[in-house]
């Protein structure tokens, strides 16, 4: 569940985002029609590369872990 400071985050970049949209639909029309219909087309083609850099992302951090396993097993407990 989102907190109410996530969705206020992320109320104002779609209202951004739609206002932005506004102001290039006063200043070209064709270039906003486009890009309203090739924007969806583009995040899915977009899509494969991106669970791609996901999964290359989950992999460096395991290889991170696994190499910082000794010094955490060797540090001290007693800190504060």
């Amino acid at each position: 569940m989102m907190s109410a400071d996530e969705f206020n985050r992320c109320f104002m970049k779609l209202l951004i985002l739609f206002i932005a949209w506004c102001v290039l639909l006063m200043v070209s029309w064709p270039l906003a029609l486009f890009l309203l219909v090739f924007a969806p087309i583009i995040w899915m083609l977009a899509l494969p590369f991106r669970f791609a850099l996901l999964c290359i992302e989950a992999v460096f951090a395991l290889l991170r872990a696994l190499l910082l396993l000794p010094a955490r097993l060797l540090m001290p407990r007693d800190r504060v």
